[in-house]
Protein backbone atom coordinates (compact mmCIF):
# COMPACT_ATOMS: atom_id res chain seq x y z
CA UNK A 1 0.00 0.00 0.00
CA UNK A 2 3.06 2.48 0.25
CA UNK A 3 3.56 2.18 -3.53
CA UNK A 4 0.52 4.41 -4.93
CA UNK A 5 0.77 1.85 -8.36
CA UNK A 6 -0.12 -1.04 -6.74
CA UNK A 7 -3.56 0.33 -5.78
CA UNK A 8 -3.81 1.52 -9.76
CA UNK A 9 -3.37 -1.78 -10.80
CA UNK A 10 -5.77 -3.15 -8.55
CA UNK A 11 -7.98 -0.53 -10.12
CA UNK A 12 -6.93 -1.47 -13.79
CA UNK A 13 -7.64 -5.33 -12.86
CA UNK A 14 -11.25 -4.61 -12.79
CA UNK A 15 -11.52 -1.89 -15.40
CA UNK A 16 -9.21 -4.10 -18.13
CA UNK A 17 -10.26 -7.69 -17.18
CA UNK A 18 -13.90 -6.97 -15.98
CA UNK A 19 -15.62 -3.98 -17.85
CA UNK A 20 -12.99 -3.43 -20.64
CA UNK A 21 -13.67 -7.42 -21.43
CA UNK A 22 -17.13 -7.32 -20.60
CA UNK A 23 -17.85 -4.51 -23.08
CA UNK A 24 -15.84 -6.96 -26.00
CA UNK A 25 -17.67 -9.97 -25.32
CA UNK A 26 -21.09 -7.82 -25.15
CA UNK A 27 -19.85 -6.12 -28.62
CA UNK A 28 -19.76 -9.61 -29.98
CA UNK A 29 -23.00 -10.49 -28.31
CA UNK A 30 -24.73 -7.77 -30.53
CA UNK A 31 -22.52 -7.90 -33.74
CA UNK A 32 -23.04 -11.42 -33.92
CA UNK A 33 -27.28 -11.21 -33.87
CA UNK A 34 -26.96 -8.46 -36.11
CA UNK A 35 -24.91 -9.88 -38.73
CA UNK A 36 -27.22 -13.29 -38.26
CA UNK A 37 -30.27 -10.97 -38.55
CA UNK A 38 -28.71 -9.35 -41.66
CA UNK A 39 -27.09 -12.37 -43.58
CA UNK A 40 -31.27 -13.47 -42.95
CA UNK A 41 -32.37 -9.89 -44.69
CA UNK A 42 -30.32 -9.95 -46.89
CA UNK A 43 -31.03 -13.64 -48.26
CA UNK A 44 -34.95 -12.21 -49.17
CA UNK A 45 -36.84 -13.59 -46.36
CA UNK A 46 -39.16 -10.95 -44.58
CA UNK A 47 -38.39 -9.07 -41.65
CA UNK A 48 -40.60 -10.99 -39.15
CA UNK A 49 -39.30 -14.50 -40.53
CA UNK A 50 -38.31 -16.88 -37.60
CA UNK A 51 -34.95 -17.18 -39.01
CA UNK A 52 -34.24 -13.76 -38.72
CA UNK A 53 -35.45 -13.50 -35.21
CA UNK A 54 -33.93 -16.75 -34.14
CA UNK A 55 -30.46 -15.34 -32.73
CA UNK A 56 -32.77 -13.03 -30.40
CA UNK A 57 -34.34 -16.21 -29.08
CA UNK A 58 -31.27 -17.89 -28.97
CA UNK A 59 -29.61 -15.50 -27.25
CA UNK A 60 -31.64 -15.58 -24.60
CA UNK A 61 -32.53 -18.73 -23.89
CA UNK A 62 -28.83 -18.70 -23.25
CA UNK A 63 -28.71 -16.46 -21.01
CA UNK A 64 -31.41 -18.56 -19.00
CA UNK A 65 -28.98 -21.43 -19.14
CA UNK A 66 -25.89 -20.07 -17.88
CA UNK A 67 -27.67 -19.19 -15.32
CA UNK A 68 -29.02 -21.99 -14.40
CA UNK A 69 -24.69 -23.68 -15.21
CA UNK A 70 -23.28 -20.94 -12.07
CA UNK A 71 -25.02 -23.57 -9.33
CA UNK A 72 -22.63 -26.52 -10.58
CA UNK A 73 -19.88 -24.07 -10.19
CA UNK A 74 -18.78 -25.64 -6.70
CA UNK A 75 -15.84 -27.00 -5.00
CA UNK A 76 -14.52 -27.59 -1.33
CA UNK A 77 -11.48 -27.43 0.81
CA UNK A 78 -9.39 -28.52 -2.64
CA UNK A 79 -6.41 -26.23 -3.55
CA UNK A 80 -5.28 -28.14 -6.42
CA UNK A 81 -5.17 -26.70 -9.76
CA UNK A 82 -7.36 -29.50 -11.29
CA UNK A 83 -10.10 -29.59 -8.78
CA UNK A 84 -10.23 -25.79 -9.02
CA UNK A 85 -10.16 -25.89 -12.83
CA UNK A 86 -13.06 -28.74 -13.04
CA UNK A 87 -15.12 -26.80 -11.00
CA UNK A 88 -15.46 -24.00 -13.34
CA UNK A 89 -15.34 -26.17 -16.35
CA UNK A 90 -18.51 -28.19 -14.84
CA UNK A 91 -20.66 -24.68 -14.90
CA UNK A 92 -19.57 -24.42 -18.51
CA UNK A 93 -20.37 -27.81 -19.80
CA UNK A 94 -23.47 -28.03 -18.07
CA UNK A 95 -24.55 -24.13 -19.97
CA UNK A 96 -23.69 -25.51 -22.79
CA UNK A 97 -25.61 -28.89 -22.99
CA UNK A 98 -28.51 -26.60 -21.92
CA UNK A 99 -28.31 -25.12 -24.96
CA UNK A 100 -27.84 -27.20 -27.19
CA UNK A 101 -31.09 -28.72 -25.47
CA UNK A 102 -33.28 -25.42 -25.54
CA UNK A 103 -31.90 -24.28 -29.10
CA UNK A 104 -32.94 -27.36 -30.40
CA UNK A 105 -36.50 -26.83 -28.43
CA UNK A 106 -36.68 -23.31 -29.80
CA UNK A 107 -36.39 -24.41 -33.08
CA UNK A 108 -38.84 -26.54 -33.50
CA UNK A 109 -41.33 -24.33 -31.63
CA UNK A 110 -40.83 -21.98 -33.93
CA UNK A 111 -40.84 -23.75 -36.72
CA UNK A 112 -37.40 -22.94 -38.77
CA UNK A 113 -38.20 -25.25 -41.81
CA UNK A 114 -37.09 -24.66 -45.40
CA UNK A 115 -37.27 -20.77 -45.28
CA UNK A 116 -34.46 -21.03 -46.97
CA UNK A 117 -34.10 -23.36 -49.74
CA UNK A 118 -32.30 -26.46 -48.80
CA UNK A 119 -32.17 -25.34 -45.71
CA UNK A 120 -33.92 -27.37 -42.60
CA UNK A 121 -34.49 -26.72 -38.83
CA UNK A 122 -31.91 -29.39 -38.34
CA UNK A 123 -29.62 -27.83 -40.12
CA UNK A 124 -29.42 -24.25 -38.70
CA UNK A 125 -29.33 -26.31 -35.16
CA UNK A 126 -26.41 -28.34 -36.07
CA UNK A 127 -25.12 -25.02 -37.20
CA UNK A 128 -25.63 -23.40 -33.73
CA UNK A 129 -23.98 -26.28 -31.70
CA UNK A 130 -20.71 -26.32 -34.18
CA UNK A 131 -19.88 -23.15 -32.87
CA UNK A 132 -20.82 -24.13 -29.23
CA UNK A 133 -18.01 -27.03 -29.57
CA UNK A 134 -15.91 -24.69 -30.79
CA UNK A 135 -15.78 -22.36 -28.08
CA UNK A 136 -15.77 -24.82 -25.51
CA UNK A 137 -12.94 -26.97 -27.43
CA UNK A 138 -10.98 -23.29 -27.60
CA UNK A 139 -10.97 -22.73 -24.37
CA UNK A 140 -9.42 -26.17 -23.41
CA UNK A 141 -7.01 -25.66 -25.62
CA UNK A 142 -5.93 -22.22 -24.39
CA UNK A 143 -6.44 -23.83 -20.67
CA UNK A 144 -3.92 -26.54 -21.52
CA UNK A 145 -1.14 -23.64 -22.77
CA UNK A 146 -1.95 -21.14 -20.30
CA UNK A 147 -2.18 -23.00 -16.87
CA UNK A 148 0.91 -24.19 -15.17
CA UNK A 149 -0.21 -27.77 -14.48
CA UNK A 150 0.34 -28.92 -18.26
CA UNK A 151 3.85 -28.73 -19.89
CA UNK A 152 4.37 -25.47 -21.76
CA UNK A 153 4.10 -22.76 -19.36
CA UNK A 154 6.26 -25.42 -17.31
CA UNK A 155 8.62 -25.16 -20.01
CA UNK A 156 8.38 -21.43 -19.62
CA UNK A 157 9.72 -21.36 -15.74
CA UNK A 158 12.26 -23.75 -16.42
CA UNK A 159 13.98 -21.12 -19.14
CA UNK A 160 13.62 -18.52 -16.01
CA UNK A 161 16.96 -20.76 -14.89
CA UNK A 162 19.39 -19.41 -17.89
CA UNK A 163 17.31 -16.35 -18.03
CA UNK A 164 14.99 -13.70 -19.04
CA UNK A 165 15.78 -13.94 -22.60
CA UNK A 166 15.30 -17.21 -22.86
CA UNK A 167 11.72 -16.95 -20.87
CA UNK A 168 10.91 -14.40 -23.18
CA UNK A 169 11.68 -16.41 -26.40
CA UNK A 170 10.23 -19.78 -25.00
CA UNK A 171 6.65 -17.67 -23.98
CA UNK A 172 6.61 -16.14 -27.43
CA UNK A 173 6.78 -19.24 -29.12
CA UNK A 174 4.50 -20.92 -26.79
CA UNK A 175 1.66 -17.97 -27.94
CA UNK A 176 2.82 -18.82 -31.63
CA UNK A 177 1.98 -22.36 -31.15
CA UNK A 178 -1.35 -21.70 -28.93
CA UNK A 179 -2.60 -20.91 -32.57
CA UNK A 180 -3.36 -24.13 -33.96
CA UNK A 181 -5.94 -25.31 -32.00
CA UNK A 182 -8.04 -22.23 -31.90
CA UNK A 183 -7.59 -22.09 -35.57
CA UNK A 184 -8.17 -25.56 -36.68
CA UNK A 185 -11.38 -25.44 -34.44
CA UNK A 186 -12.85 -21.94 -35.57
CA UNK A 187 -12.72 -23.11 -39.71
CA UNK A 188 -13.88 -26.59 -38.70
CA UNK A 189 -16.67 -24.94 -36.98
CA UNK A 190 -17.11 -22.40 -40.18
CA UNK A 191 -17.09 -25.31 -43.13
CA UNK A 192 -19.34 -27.19 -41.10
CA UNK A 193 -21.84 -23.90 -40.76
CA UNK A 194 -21.69 -23.04 -44.47
CA UNK A 195 -21.66 -26.99 -45.13
CA UNK A 196 -25.64 -27.37 -43.55
CA UNK A 197 -26.96 -23.55 -43.93
CA UNK A 198 -24.86 -21.34 -45.73
CA UNK A 199 -23.63 -17.75 -45.14
CA UNK A 200 -26.99 -17.61 -42.29
CA UNK A 201 -24.93 -20.74 -40.85
CA UNK A 202 -21.48 -19.01 -40.53
CA UNK A 203 -23.30 -15.83 -38.62
CA UNK A 204 -25.27 -18.15 -36.04
CA UNK A 205 -22.51 -20.27 -35.77
CA UNK A 206 -21.16 -17.17 -33.50
CA UNK A 207 -24.65 -16.82 -31.67
CA UNK A 208 -24.22 -20.36 -30.67
CA UNK A 209 -20.32 -19.92 -29.34
CA UNK A 210 -21.69 -17.13 -27.64
CA UNK A 211 -24.85 -18.14 -25.95
CA UNK A 212 -22.84 -19.36 -22.77
CA UNK A 213 -21.65 -15.58 -22.54
CA UNK A 214 -22.71 -15.17 -19.16
CA UNK A 215 -21.30 -17.72 -17.34
CA UNK A 216 -18.23 -17.12 -19.86
CA UNK A 217 -17.59 -14.12 -18.68
CA UNK A 218 -18.00 -14.69 -15.27
CA UNK A 219 -15.23 -17.23 -15.41
CA UNK A 220 -13.08 -14.22 -17.01
CA UNK A 221 -13.79 -12.04 -14.33
CA UNK A 222 -13.45 -14.61 -11.59
CA UNK A 223 -9.62 -13.98 -12.11
CA UNK A 224 -9.24 -9.99 -11.01
CA UNK A 225 -11.77 -10.98 -8.57
CA UNK A 226 -9.00 -13.57 -7.11
CA UNK A 227 -5.87 -11.59 -8.50
CA UNK A 228 -7.53 -8.75 -5.92
CA UNK A 229 -8.15 -10.68 -3.08
CA UNK A 230 -4.59 -12.11 -2.81
CA UNK A 231 -3.31 -8.72 -2.87
CA UNK A 232 -5.49 -7.13 -0.62
CA UNK A 233 -4.83 -10.72 1.85
CA UNK A 234 -1.48 -9.39 0.76
CA UNK A 235 -1.73 -5.94 2.21
CA UNK A 236 -3.32 -6.80 5.39
CA UNK A 237 -0.84 -9.00 6.38
CA UNK A 238 -3.32 -11.88 6.74
CA UNK A 239 -1.91 -15.43 8.05
CA UNK A 240 0.12 -17.68 5.54
CA UNK A 241 -2.60 -20.14 5.56
CA UNK A 242 -5.14 -17.24 4.09
CA UNK A 243 -2.33 -16.09 1.19
CA UNK A 244 -1.80 -19.36 0.47
CA UNK A 245 -5.25 -20.02 -0.61
CA UNK A 246 -5.81 -16.90 -2.34
CA UNK A 247 -2.63 -17.96 -4.11
CA UNK A 248 -4.05 -21.10 -5.61
CA UNK A 249 -7.22 -18.61 -7.05
CA UNK A 250 -5.29 -16.60 -8.43
CA UNK A 251 -3.19 -18.61 -10.56
CA UNK A 252 -6.07 -20.53 -11.56
CA UNK A 253 -7.94 -17.19 -11.91
CA UNK A 254 -4.94 -16.50 -14.74
CA UNK A 255 -5.81 -19.42 -16.69
CA UNK A 256 -9.66 -18.72 -16.16
CA UNK A 257 -8.80 -14.88 -17.76
CA UNK A 258 -6.79 -16.26 -20.54
CA UNK A 259 -9.72 -19.16 -21.45
CA UNK A 260 -11.95 -16.17 -21.04
CA UNK A 261 -9.78 -13.60 -23.81
CA UNK A 262 -9.66 -17.04 -25.70
CA UNK A 263 -13.02 -17.61 -26.05
CA UNK A 264 -13.72 -13.27 -27.12
CA UNK A 265 -11.09 -13.81 -29.61
CA UNK A 266 -12.61 -16.85 -31.07
CA UNK A 267 -16.39 -15.28 -30.71
CA UNK A 268 -14.82 -12.08 -32.98
CA UNK A 269 -13.28 -13.79 -35.56
CA UNK A 270 -16.42 -15.96 -36.25
CA UNK A 271 -18.21 -12.90 -35.28
CA UNK A 272 -15.82 -10.72 -37.75
CA UNK A 273 -16.41 -13.51 -40.63
CA UNK A 274 -20.82 -13.26 -40.15
CA UNK A 275 -20.45 -9.71 -40.36
CA UNK A 276 -18.44 -9.44 -43.56
CA UNK A 277 -20.81 -12.04 -44.94
CA UNK A 278 -23.56 -9.55 -43.94
CA UNK A 279 -21.52 -6.77 -45.66
CA UNK A 280 -21.17 -9.24 -49.25
CA UNK A 281 -24.97 -9.75 -48.74
CA UNK A 282 -25.44 -6.37 -48.06
CA UNK A 283 -23.73 -5.34 -51.15
CA UNK A 284 -25.47 -7.88 -53.26
CA UNK A 285 -28.77 -6.63 -52.37
CA UNK A 286 -27.80 -3.29 -53.34
CA UNK A 287 -27.32 -4.67 -56.73
CA UNK A 288 -23.32 -4.93 -56.21
CA UNK A 289 -21.75 -7.89 -55.55
CA UNK A 290 -18.49 -8.38 -54.29
CA UNK A 291 -16.28 -10.59 -56.90
CA UNK A 292 -13.59 -11.40 -54.32
CA UNK A 293 -11.32 -12.84 -57.02
CA UNK A 294 -7.41 -13.24 -55.94
CA UNK A 295 -6.82 -12.07 -59.56
CA UNK A 296 -8.30 -8.86 -58.50
CA UNK A 297 -5.26 -6.51 -57.92
CA UNK A 298 -7.54 -4.42 -55.70
CA UNK A 299 -8.89 -7.15 -53.81
CA UNK A 300 -5.25 -8.47 -52.70
CA UNK A 301 -3.95 -5.23 -52.09
CA UNK A 302 -6.91 -4.91 -49.52
CA UNK A 303 -5.82 -7.97 -47.77
CA UNK A 304 -2.28 -6.81 -47.65
CA UNK A 305 -3.82 -3.67 -46.25
CA UNK A 306 -6.55 -5.38 -43.54
CA UNK A 307 -2.68 -7.03 -42.19
CA UNK A 308 -0.87 -3.72 -42.20
CA UNK A 309 -3.75 -2.34 -40.01
CA UNK A 310 -3.81 -5.31 -37.49
CA UNK A 311 -0.04 -4.35 -36.43
CA UNK A 312 -0.59 -0.84 -36.82
CA UNK A 313 -2.88 -1.11 -34.07
CA UNK A 314 -0.95 -3.40 -32.05
CA UNK A 315 1.97 -1.14 -31.90
CA UNK A 316 0.03 1.97 -31.07
CA UNK A 317 -1.45 0.22 -28.36
CA UNK A 318 1.87 -1.40 -26.85
CA UNK A 319 3.09 2.28 -27.05
CA UNK A 320 0.67 3.58 -25.19
CA UNK A 321 0.85 0.87 -22.21
CA UNK A 322 4.64 1.90 -22.52
CA UNK A 323 4.11 5.65 -22.41
CA UNK A 324 1.36 5.68 -19.47
CA UNK A 325 3.49 3.33 -17.26
CA UNK A 326 6.33 5.72 -17.29
CA UNK A 327 4.33 8.19 -16.27
CA UNK A 328 3.24 6.00 -13.49
CA UNK A 329 6.43 5.32 -12.50
CA UNK A 330 7.94 8.96 -12.13
CA UNK A 331 4.75 10.03 -10.27
CA UNK A 332 5.44 7.11 -7.66
CA UNK A 333 9.47 8.33 -7.74
CA UNK A 334 8.19 12.32 -7.35
CA UNK A 335 6.04 11.18 -4.09
CA UNK A 336 8.15 8.73 -2.12
CA UNK A 337 11.07 12.05 -2.87
CA UNK A 338 8.55 14.79 -2.09
CA UNK A 339 6.26 13.00 0.39
CA UNK A 340 7.74 12.15 4.17
CA UNK A 341 6.95 9.26 5.50
CA UNK A 342 5.42 7.05 3.08
CA UNK A 343 7.98 4.43 3.11
CA UNK A 344 7.46 4.33 7.39
CA UNK A 345 4.02 4.05 7.10
CA UNK A 346 3.51 7.99 8.59
CA UNK A 347 2.06 9.15 5.32
CA UNK A 348 -0.31 7.82 2.88
CA UNK A 349 0.73 8.07 -1.01
CA UNK A 350 -1.69 10.45 -3.40
CA UNK A 351 -3.50 7.04 -5.10
CA UNK A 352 -5.57 8.91 -6.93
CA UNK A 353 -2.99 10.87 -9.10
CA UNK A 354 -1.88 7.32 -10.24
CA UNK A 355 -5.42 6.21 -11.45
CA UNK A 356 -5.78 9.17 -12.89
CA UNK A 357 -2.86 9.52 -14.77
CA UNK A 358 -3.49 5.85 -16.38
CA UNK A 359 -7.20 6.93 -17.05
CA UNK A 360 -6.23 9.94 -19.00
CA UNK A 361 -3.43 8.27 -20.75
CA UNK A 362 -6.01 5.38 -22.15
CA UNK A 363 -8.73 7.92 -22.81
CA UNK A 364 -6.20 9.98 -25.07
CA UNK A 365 -4.01 6.95 -26.47
CA UNK A 366 -6.93 5.39 -28.11
CA UNK A 367 -7.92 8.32 -30.10
CA UNK A 368 -5.79 7.06 -32.95
CA UNK A 369 -6.37 3.55 -32.75
CA UNK A 370 -9.91 4.13 -33.02
CA UNK A 371 -9.77 6.80 -35.60
CA UNK A 372 -7.34 4.07 -37.75
CA UNK A 373 -10.61 1.95 -37.31
CA UNK A 374 -13.22 4.14 -38.90
CA UNK A 375 -11.80 6.30 -41.15
CA UNK A 376 -9.56 2.94 -43.50
CA UNK A 377 -12.23 0.98 -43.89
CA UNK A 378 -14.46 3.76 -45.01
CA UNK A 379 -11.93 5.44 -47.22
CA UNK A 380 -10.71 2.41 -49.14
CA UNK A 381 -14.70 1.65 -49.62
CA UNK A 382 -14.72 4.86 -51.29
CA UNK A 383 -11.31 5.66 -53.38
CA UNK A 384 -12.41 5.10 -57.01
CA UNK A 385 -9.21 2.46 -57.69
CA UNK A 386 -10.06 0.54 -54.64
CA UNK A 387 -13.89 0.21 -53.88
CA UNK A 388 -16.52 -2.20 -52.28
CA UNK A 389 -13.87 -5.45 -53.55
CA UNK A 390 -10.67 -4.04 -51.67
CA UNK A 391 -12.56 -3.62 -48.57
CA UNK A 392 -13.64 -7.12 -48.51
CA UNK A 393 -9.99 -8.15 -48.92
CA UNK A 394 -9.29 -5.89 -45.68
CA UNK A 395 -11.65 -7.02 -43.74
CA UNK A 396 -10.24 -11.00 -44.30
CA UNK A 397 -6.92 -9.62 -44.15
CA UNK A 398 -7.33 -8.02 -41.17
CA UNK A 399 -9.59 -10.60 -39.72
CA UNK A 400 -6.84 -13.77 -40.57
CA UNK A 401 -3.49 -11.52 -39.24
CA UNK A 402 -5.57 -10.29 -36.14
CA UNK A 403 -7.06 -14.05 -35.32
CA UNK A 404 -3.69 -15.08 -34.91
CA UNK A 405 -1.75 -12.35 -33.31
CA UNK A 406 -4.50 -11.78 -30.37
CA UNK A 407 -4.33 -15.51 -29.82
CA UNK A 408 -0.76 -15.18 -29.89
CA UNK A 409 -0.45 -12.01 -27.56
CA UNK A 410 -3.21 -13.28 -25.05
CA UNK A 411 -1.57 -17.08 -24.92
CA UNK A 412 1.86 -15.43 -24.21
CA UNK A 413 0.85 -13.29 -21.85
CA UNK A 414 -1.20 -15.51 -19.52
CA UNK A 415 1.56 -18.78 -20.34
CA UNK A 416 4.30 -15.26 -18.70
CA UNK A 417 2.11 -15.29 -15.73
CA UNK A 418 1.63 -18.11 -14.69
CA UNK A 419 5.11 -19.22 -15.28
CA UNK A 420 5.74 -16.36 -12.46
CA UNK A 421 3.02 -18.21 -10.06
CA UNK A 422 4.08 -21.09 -10.59
CA UNK A 423 7.96 -20.12 -9.54
CA UNK A 424 6.36 -18.53 -6.60
CA UNK A 425 4.60 -21.43 -5.77
CA UNK A 426 7.87 -22.59 -4.63
CA UNK A 427 8.95 -24.58 -7.36
CA UNK A 428 13.32 -23.63 -9.44
CA UNK A 429 14.13 -21.26 -6.40
CA UNK A 430 10.71 -19.77 -5.10
CA UNK A 431 9.80 -16.01 -4.66
CA UNK A 432 12.88 -13.50 -4.45
CA UNK A 433 15.29 -16.09 -6.74
CA UNK A 434 17.22 -15.02 -9.98
CA UNK A 435 14.67 -17.52 -11.59
CA UNK A 436 11.28 -15.08 -10.49
CA UNK A 437 13.39 -12.01 -11.06
CA UNK A 438 13.48 -13.18 -15.04
CA UNK A 439 9.83 -14.29 -14.57
CA UNK A 440 8.87 -10.55 -13.04
CA UNK A 441 10.19 -9.53 -16.25
CA UNK A 442 8.12 -11.95 -18.48
CA UNK A 443 4.90 -11.16 -16.61
CA UNK A 444 5.84 -7.39 -17.37
CA UNK A 445 5.84 -7.90 -20.78
CA UNK A 446 3.04 -10.18 -20.87
CA UNK A 447 0.07 -7.40 -19.67
CA UNK A 448 0.14 -5.49 -22.34
CA UNK A 449 0.21 -8.63 -24.91
CA UNK A 450 -2.17 -9.89 -22.88
CA UNK A 451 -4.61 -7.25 -21.67
CA UNK A 452 -3.84 -4.37 -24.28
CA UNK A 453 -3.35 -5.38 -27.70
CA UNK A 454 -5.11 -9.10 -27.74
CA UNK A 455 -8.14 -8.26 -27.01
CA UNK A 456 -8.24 -4.91 -28.63
CA UNK A 457 -7.53 -6.70 -32.04
CA UNK A 458 -10.71 -8.22 -31.20
CA UNK A 459 -12.68 -4.74 -31.60
CA UNK A 460 -10.47 -3.76 -34.40
CA UNK A 461 -11.62 -6.81 -36.62
CA UNK A 462 -15.61 -6.23 -35.36
CA UNK A 463 -15.51 -2.45 -36.19
CA UNK A 464 -13.97 -2.68 -39.48
CA UNK A 465 -16.43 -5.01 -40.40
CA UNK A 466 -19.44 -3.24 -38.44
CA UNK A 467 -18.71 0.08 -40.58
CA UNK A 468 -18.40 -1.49 -43.45
CA UNK A 469 -21.62 -2.89 -43.33
CA UNK A 470 -22.98 0.51 -42.02
CA UNK A 471 -21.31 2.90 -45.20
CA UNK A 472 -21.98 -0.35 -47.80
CA UNK A 473 -25.31 2.09 -48.84
CA UNK A 474 -22.50 4.50 -48.95
CA UNK A 475 -20.20 2.25 -51.34
CA UNK A 476 -22.84 1.45 -53.88
CA UNK A 477 -24.37 4.68 -54.61
CA UNK A 478 -20.46 5.94 -55.68
CA UNK A 479 -20.39 2.86 -58.21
Amino acid sequence: PRNPAVIADNVGDNVGDIAGMGADLFESYVSAIVATFTVAIAAGIAFDSHLALLPFVIAGTGIICSIIGTFFVRVGEQLKMEALLMALRRGIWVSSILVAGTSFLVIHLMDVENVLEGVSGMDVWLSIIAGLVAGVLIGLSIEYYTSYSYQPTKSIAEAAQTGTGTLIIRGFATGMLSTAAPVVFVVIAVLVAYEFAGLYGVAITAVGMLSTLGITLATDAYGPVADNAGGIAEQAHLPAEVREKTDALDAMGNTTAATGKGFAIGSAALTALGLTAAFGGRMEVLGHPLTMSLLDPKVVSGILIGALLVFLFSALTMNAVGRAAMLVVNEVRRQWHEIKGIMTGEAKPDYARCVDITTKAALKEMILPGLLAIVVPVAVGMIPFLGPDALGGLLIGALGCGFLLAVTMANAGGAWDNAKKYIESGHLGGKGSQQHKAAVIGDTVGDPFKDTSGPSLNILIKLMATVSLLFAPIFAAMM
